[in-house]
């Protein structure tokens, strides 16, 4: 793969040998998880035996999509949950999120942020606006993780006592300088929630987790998980949308709220995109297995030239974000500006860090997707806050992930940035 890429693009000898000697390192991983995830899926579209006519959707209210249908029930079986709930109508994983916690936490209720402080733009929604859900009459706590960056079991078992209606779990890093966590770590915080308050309900941000690892968290004591259609699962195909999955009551719930009780579930039209959403979640696998080998990529990359990287190439991935540390503002604009240059689309523009809804330093963003914001593709945030870390994410073509990856560390090469010996 490198060689046919350094056959047809210049790049300064710094980075031509780091890419050698990064080739080296990843043409003998193995991706066994991403074996088993497709032979789920399949399994789900044999079960659920999807006819022709259930990928041409509806207009208008949506009663009776076929669609709908189909793919909610195909979501469910792959996500190990009772029911789904997938629709346009969720715009974003946080939407989805902040829809599932507050159906199932009404005012009077306390929610509990069992894995520390969320990501931006999630803490935005559930306590810092002055809508958010504290500011509704929700009482609001969060447990820090442990010293190993694992949730603290002991203190969330004391955070859930009776009364708790919500807990929350984060499973990827989001944009912060942690660690993501595993199915079974979700698994094990819903075990010490249910331990302390069997009625709460236990909600996963499963944004950018899907398919990565051979389970997923409704298999591990979920109740609910919630995420993004143009991440995982949208296998670059579906053109937008959110979806919710786990026990068919706590779905109900969120539907009556997200529409209006005595109408749940039975309306939302799928507007033509039936057969993009049925056929994303088909080759989704596959998408992911790509994904997995272009991160692998860049973590070698980076840390032939120097850097720190999490997950270092070939750890146990459980998300599909690559965090590298930079080290300063120049470097993570100098990275994207370079990144950017490798897009299908979009690929003349010149990135500027800039406000973004939910965060208090500037953000500088590289993306040029097919789908507005599908991160499955290849894409990259940094927030201008130390540790100036950069996160990477996706990337459907390993090699295209290898491209963005030579030539954001090209641009630093050429602005005199790399690290000292790199």
């Amino acid at each position: 793969m490198i060689e046919a890429l350094l056959e047809r693009f210049s790049f300064d000898e710094r980075v031509v040998a780091a890419a050698v000697a990064a080739e080296r390192r990843t043409a003998g991983l193995t991706y066994p998880h991403n074996a088993r995830v497709r032979a789920s899926v399949l399994r789900a579209f044999a079960d659920e035996g999807v006819a022709e006519y259930d990928l041409w959707g509806t207009l208008g209210y949506g009663y009776d999509d076929a669609a709908r249908r189909a793919y909610e029930n195909l979501l469910a079986r792959v996500l190990g949950a009772e029911r789904a709930l997938a629709r346009l109508s969720l715009v974003s994983g946080t939407h989805a999120i902040v829809t599932a916690i507050a159906a199932c936490a009404p005012p009077g209720t306390r929610l509990v942020v069992a894995t520390g402080r969320p990501y931006d733009t999630l803490r935005n929604a559930l306590a810092d606006d002055e809508r958010s859900l504290r500011a509704r009459g929700v009482e609001y706590a969060e447990v820090p993780l442990g010293a190993d960056g694992g949730p603290d079991l002991a203190a969330i078992a004391a955070a859930c006592e009776p009364g708790c209606a919500v807990a929350f779990v984060q499973r990827s890093r989001g944009y912060a300088p942690r660690r993501s966590l595993t199915v079974a770590e979700c698994g094990a915080v819903a075990a010490a929630v249910k331990a302390a308050a069997p009625d709460a309900t236990v909600v996963v941000d499963n944004c950018y987790g899907e398919l990565v690892e051979a389970s997923e968290p409704c298999a591990h004591g979920a109740d609910l998980v919630a995420g993004s259609l143009i991440k995982n699962l949208g296998g670059a195909l579906a053109p937008a949308g959110a979806y919710v999955a786990g026990r068919a009551g706590c779905i109900e719930r969120v539907a009556s709220y997200h529409y209006a009780p005595g109408l749940g579930a039975a309306l939302g039209p799928t507007l033509g995109f039936g057969r993009q959403f049925v056929q994303g979640l088909f080759v989704a696998p596959l998408t992911v297995g790509e994904v997995l080998r272009g991160l692998d990529f860049f973590a070698a990359l980076f840390e032939e030239l120097g850097y720190r990287v999490d997950p270092g190439c070939g750890a146990a991935r459980t998300d599909i974000v690559q965090a590298i540390t930079l080290g300063d503002a120049e470097r993570l604009v100098t990275f994207a500006r370079g990144m950017q240059a490798a897009m299908p689309v979009n690929a003349r523009y010149r990135p500027e860090p800039g406000g973004v809804p939910g965060y208090r330093e500037p953000v500088i963003m590289s993306s040029g997707s097919f789908v507005a914001g599908a991160t499955i593709e290849l894409s990259c945030d940094a927030p201008l806050r130390p540790p100036f870390e950069v996160y990477v994410q996706g990337g459907v073509v390993r090699e295209h992930a290898a491209l963005g990856a030579l030539y954001a560390a090209d641009a630093l090469a050429r602005a005199g940035k790399l690290r000292p010996g790199a």
